[in-house]
């Protein structure tokens, strides 16, 4: 049975793959085997620029062909080293026996010897992997993650002057502003993006058990560690991780996924607000011609894309709280449960991406119901009592707090008129009490 959509065992590439095929070029296998070959190709570049010795005599317009391995890579190409691996048992390797195999066809044979040279596996996974995870990154996540901050400041800005019933504990509070709560978010999401910006992505290059004993043995003179901190970090443009064990120690990445599981979790929180404020009326959502909002009541419109987004946001932070507890955690120089780990990574960035394109298909269908939000406004003027108190508090005015507790706790609708009563009844100056009959839900809103 070949694979499709429809028989996937996992939704990301089933059900969900139209909204997570932009991940595949940084996070599919093909992927990982082009971004080795990238990596091993550019690592003997880099010896011939030293140059070693043995490739002294190589020539430089040659380079293009080796780069041509990875700039053109396709499915045929993949195919290929994976029919390699069937005989190697090993993927590092296999790549490397494609590579002088495609040497031997370019007449570069002499030279082949030095793919790979000094390398273990883990110096090509352990670089591309943050390579590919830093353009996965910057190419697919980012815009989509600033599409959606965008929209919520495009939200904040056009609501920016809606007077908004606030509910702390679920119980009606002092009044607030639609936009300043949609500003809120964006304000904690720009936070968390800021600090993602700072994290590195770090890459291992150091031989074995991280010491470059197999460079410094053939070549005592090179100072390899130099060598190796400018292939990684200007070749590559990652950052270098020195000293490590086999393995980069993944602190950077976990700390990654960590960040990416905060501003999944701001996601969420925002998610369940919006999906509240629905089921209190203050939206309706735009209608999709055919659309079904329940199955039995023709009447329902489901608040189905928060809903979407929460529960992909949940399952992308279960995957990323075990990459960022696990993967910093290795026995002695190497053991090998990094390698499996490493290979899901795709995972919870494909749920995060379903995620916040639901979240912003959520943003999009928002119909502002202005009326239900003034109506909770008006039947609630007892949250105006906290204006009242302080400033009664302002001018002396004895027990203010205790004498609005009495009058606002009583089992009867506080109204306007209620409150008229009683500021008229308060033995204060008539300025102030002007001043307090001023006060309303609709702007006692704060700054």
């Amino acid at each position: 049975m070949s694979l499709s959509k429809l028989n996937a065992i996992s939704p990301v590439d089933g059900r969900y793959r139209g909204k997570t095929e932009t991940l595949a070029p940084f996070f599919s296998e093909a992927a990982l085997i082009k971004y080795r070959i990238l990596v091993e190709v550019e690592y003997f570049i880099a010896l011939c620029e030293i140059p070693l010795p043995q490739l002294a005599d190589f020539d430089p317009n040659d380079f293009h062909q080796l780069r041509e391995l990875y700039l053109n890579f396709g499915e045929e190409e993949a195919q290929a080293i994976k029919e390699i691996e069937k005989v190697t048992n090993h993927d590092v390797k296999a790549v490397e026996y494609f590579i002088k195999e495609k040497m031997d066809e370019m007449g570069l044979q002499a030279f082949k010897e030095f793919v790979h040279f000094g390398l273990t596996s883990q110096d090509i996974n352990n670089t591309a992997i943050p390579y590919s995870l830093k353009e996965g990154m910057n190419e697919v996540y980012v815009p989509v993650y600033n599409k959606v901050v965008a929209k919520l400041e495009e939200l904040s800005k056009t609501w920016e002057n809606i007077p908004m019933l606030a509910r702390t504990h679920g119980q009606p509070a002092s009044p607030t502003r639609l936009g300043k709560e949609i500003s809120v978010f964006v304000v904690r999401l720009k936070e968390q993006f800021n600090l993602l910006n700072d994290i590195p992505s770090a890459a291992k290059f150091g031989g074995a058990t991280g010491n470059y004993n197999a460079h410094q043995v053939a070549y005592p003179e090179i100072d390899w560690k130099a060598f190796g901190k400018q292939f990684v970090q200007e070749k590559l443009g990652l950052h270098h991780s020195f000293p490590t064990t086999q393995i980069e120690h993944y602190d950077h990445m976990a700390a990654l996924f960590d960040n990416l599981k905060r501003i999944n979790t701001i996601l969420i929180d925002l998610d369940r607000d919006f999906w509240t404020y629905i089921s209190m009326d203050y939206f309706k959502q735009r209608i999709k011609e055919g659309e079904v909002g329940s199955s039995a009541m023709p009447h329902k419109v489901n608040p189905i894309d928060f809903e979407n987004s929460e529960g992909n946001l949940g399952m992308a932070n279960a995957l990323f709280e075990h990459l960022s507890s696990k993967l910093p955690v290795s026995r002695l120089q190497r053991d090998l449960t990094d390698s499996t780990v490493l290979r899901n990574i795709g995972v919870p960035f494909a749920h995060t991406l379903i995620g916040l394109k639901a979240t912003l298909t959520g943003l999009n269908k928002l119909l502002l119901n202005e009326d239900k939000i003034q109506s909770d406004l008006d039947q609630n003027w007892a949250v105006v009592a906290e204006a009242l108190q302080t400033i009664l508090r302002r001018e002396g005015y004895p027990n203010p707090y205790e004498a609005l507790k009495g009058l606002t706790r009583k089992n009867t609708q506080i109204t306007r008129d209620t409150l008229a009563e009683f500021i008229n009844s308060l033995d204060i100056d008539d300025t102030v009490k002007k001043e307090m009959l001023a006060i309303s839900p609709q702007n006692y809103t704060g700054i």
